[in-house]
């Protein structure tokens, strides 16, 4: 993924300094979207985003991050959104409520409001390896999910 940051901040077509983005983070499971935020956070700093254009807005769990993400992508200065949650399978169907209902509303967001909307949201069936891709062995998704967002705001 090293390829991907230096690529978006050598030969970016646009100026990130004047972008705003805001990073949705539900607090459910908070360790590792913690992670995801800082992960989200660094990267968009290394691309050269000031501090005071990343907004946080922090929302109880991943089922609420479309509509914070709406809330976001409503105000004329963000430029991107970024939505940060883990869901963890469990022994119910609820997991699969959950994260269809997640990945369907962050769609809409994008579709609905034509602003980036990064669907950083781990699906995972066990809390290992959710670690694993809130900065361990398997990088950190967050950072992924940034790297989106200013991939497409280049493709405007």
């Amino acid at each position: 993924m090293a390829g991907i940051i230096s690529s978006v901040k050598g030969n970016s077509k646009i100026r990130l300094d004047n972008k705003r983005f805001a990073i949705v983070v539900a607090e459910w499971n908070e360790e590792i979207t913690g992670a995801l935020y800082e992960g989200a956070y660094q990267a968009l700093r290394q691309l050269g985003v000031k501090e005071k254009h990343i907004i946080r807005k922090d929302v109880p769990g991943s089922y609420e991050l479309p509509l914070g993400a709406q809330w976001m992508a409503e105000q004329k200065e963000v430029d991107a959104v970024i939505c940060l949650g883990c869901v963890i399978k469990g022994d119910t169907p609820h997991f699969d409520y959950i994260c269809q209902a997640v990945a369907q509303g962050i769609m809409k967001v994008n579709l609905r409001f034509g602003k980036p909307v990064a669907f950083g949201v781990l699906t995972t069936l066990t809390r290992q390896q959710a670690l694993e891709r809130a900065g361990g062995k398997l990088g950190n998704k967050g950072e992924e999910a940034a790297w989106t967002v200013v991939k497409m705001l280049e493709q405007r």
